[in-house]
């Protein structure tokens, strides 16, 4: 259930270097580094020759020499030394995959080189905005499959329960949740009206009454999540496009799936509020910590479950559209990805009826 034609994250800006790092992603090692150039380069992490992983070599200048036998590749790949020959084989080659860093984040494409098309990575706005200050958070490592990982980052339901005390609270728990799936992106949404502020914005909005809060999950498939919250005073009653005048957050997360039961969650946020203060940058992180711990327990439980014999089905409830949703389209993407269109045909030998 991978899908490989999309960009993931490789990692933030600052995990590469002049080094050799090795990386997995979609269960295909990458050893990845800078060039003098500082552009990022991302190449299958497996020598040709005996197979030994690459990372485990050393830097040429821009190329890499196998820690083996000496076999040099340049940054596209192609082996430009075999120490004892003139000649180079054919299949002498490694796979190059295409690499762009954005907003302090590396994407790397891991489908058909030919289809990466750059307009395809995500981006915000708010990133380059005077009004908005981006924090970059941590890497957050689950043993979980990323498509649950996934549906709980599309699930406003769960905050109640999960996060009593930092991101929820008891007073949203039977707040019926929107769900939208017409369009690329799935959203899924909630306000909770004249309520207690969350243990969050006790701490960072400042509130001396009830709020009106709000929960607004996006998904962009294959595994990118923006989660808008926020709060505001109850007496603004706020409307939804009126969330800026509020204490507004975007929390970001860039699933990485690893293999079937890894996933890396790195995870960021953009704040309308103490822009510029990063003690409260700290502050923040702290608690978006232990609530993505919380996330981490469950989604780790459920992870050991699945792996056991299952006597029954799992059912499912009125709150798992947006799950639902995204476990069929990926399906559907998979799918496509399995098999080649070759188009309408010229001369066809058959005549087609709706």
């Amino acid at each position: 259930m991978y899908i490989r034609n999309a960009w993931y994250v490789a990692g933030w800006a600052s995990e590469f270097g002049q080094e050799l790092t090795s990386v997995t992603v979609l269960e295909q090692r990458l050893v990845m580094y800078r060039t003098n150039a500082t552009t990022v380069v991302a190449l299958e992490d497996r020598c040709p020759h005996r197979l030994l992983p690459l990372s485990k070599g050393k830097r040429i200048g821009d190329d890499i020499q196998c820690g083996y036998h000496g076999m040099t590749f340049n940054c596209s790949g192609a082996c430009i030394r075999v120490p004892g020959q003139d000649n180079v084989p054919s299949s002498a080659y490694v796979r190059a995959y295409p690499v762009e860093q954005r907003n302090d984040i590396v994407f790397v494409w891991m489908g058909d080189a030919e289809k990466a098309n750059t307009d395809l990575i995500f981006d915000m706005p708010e990133f380059t905005s005077p009004q908005w200050h981006v924090h970059q958070g941590d890497a957050l490592h689950l043993k979980a499959h990323y498509l649950n990982v996934a549906e709980n980052l599309v699930d406003p339901a769960h905050v109640s329960f999960v996060h009593p005390t930092t991101l929820g609270n008891a007073a949203s728990e039977n707040v019926p949740v929107h769900v939208d799936t017409q369009g690329d992106v799935l959203v899924a949404w909630r306000w909770i009206r004249d309520a207690e502020p969350v243990g969050f914005f006790q701490k960072f909005g400042g509130f001396s009454g009830n709020v009106d809060r709000w929960h607004y999950y996006y998904l962009h498939l294959p595994s990118i999540a923006v989660i808008d919250f926020g709060s505001a005073s109850s007496e603004l009653n706020l409307e939804e496009q009126d969330r800026n005048q509020g204490v507004r957050i975007f929390a970001l997360h860039f699933l990485t799936p690893v293999n079937e039961h890894y996933t890396i969650d790195r995870w960021l946020h953009i704040r309308n509020t103490a822009v510029d203060d990063e003690a409260a940058s700290e502050q923040m992180d702290a608690m978006f910590r232990i609530a993505f711990n919380e996330d981490k327990e469950i989604l780790e439980a459920i992870d050991e479950q699945e792996q056991l014999p299952q006597s029954r089905k799992p059912i499912r409830l009125a709150i798992d559209k947006g799950p639902t949703v995204y476990r069929r389209r990926i399906r559907d993407m998979a799918e496509q990805e399995a098999t080649e269109d070759l188009g309408e045909p010229l001369h066809p030998t058959f005549v087609h009826h709706e």
